[in-house]
């Protein structure tokens, strides 16, 4: 069969994730909402999550529709079970289904050990790592009855190397990874990837908040010398959301540092 010069440019010209429902959780600003207008570039229609900032979420809807994009933006507090419920049967009844699910939504209360608070403990654990279960266990049966999906969740360096007032953020982040294999195992064989990208110390406001001298000393560890762009970790999520034969992995987008 030979294909014409018009069907091979309308073939080039479709976008690789074109169809495809997502949510990002956390979407409303940092890497987020860089994921958020990655995949929505490349035809997805997103469903970005987020809990206190409709100032922001708002922000990000704007880009996306701008540049041509399809964005819904929902309130959720992914460390409420009923909440991530609501959300993947909302989205599931308006669009049909669940293709890809972003784990990104996170928080930080640094503290050293012996001043944390059982408080800064629970509320860094039920956002980053049970909001995990609960976005994941929300939608892992509309996959598994497609037979299709992917999830990815974003962990970090600091939860493979841990961090100086972090222990309660570093065992949310270390046990992403855990989950992350885990879960794999059972769903690869029903079409279903689960993988994290690992950042290491990217330009955000969460590290902007970071004493000068502590970032500085970071940044002059890091072989790239430089902080990571929050578009560098997206192009991480954007592979892997689109790879087959990939799951059950951690990527590192950290520069060349391990700490």
């Amino acid at each position: 069969m030979t294909t014409t010069v018009f069907e091979v440019e309308k073939v080039n010209s479709l976008k690789p994730l074109e169809g495809k429902v997502a949510i990002v959780t956390g979407a409303s600003r940092g890497i987020g909402a860089e994921i958020a207008k990655v995949l929505a570039r490349n035809g997805a229609t997103v469903i970005g999550t987020y809990n206190n900032s409709p100032k922001q979420i708002e922000d990000v809807a704007k880009v996306i529709e701008e540049e041509g994009g399809k964005f819904h933006a929902l309130q959720a507090d992914v460390s409420v079970f009923d909440d991530t419920e609501k959300l993947a049967t909302e989205v599931k009844e308006k669009f049909g289904k669940i293709d890809i699910l972003i784990n990104n939504a996170g928080i930080t209360k640094d503290r050293t050990f012996k001043n944390m608070s059982k408080e800064d403990w629970d509320t860094v654990i039920n956002v980053n790592l049970n909001g995990v279960f609960n976005a994941t266990k929300s939608v892992i049966q509309h996959m598994l009855e497609q037979n299709d999906g992917r999830i990815v969740t974003i962990s970090s360096i600091v939860g493979q190397a841990g961090a100086f007032g972090q222990t309660n953020y570093s065992a949310t982040k270390a046990g992403i990874l855990g989950f992350t294999k885990s879960l794999a195992l059972e769903t690869a064989s029903k079409g279903i990837t689960v993988n994290a990208v690992c950042p290491g110390y990217i330009g955000t406001e969460m590290v902007a908040a970071m004493p000068e001298k502590v970032l500085n000393n970071i940044v002059e560890k890091v072989p790239m010398k430089r902080l990571g762009l929050p578009s560098e970790v997206a192009q991480a999520v954007l592979y892997l959301v689109q790879a087959d034969y990939v799951t059950g992995q951690a990527i590192a987008v950290n520069g060349g540092l391990y700490m």
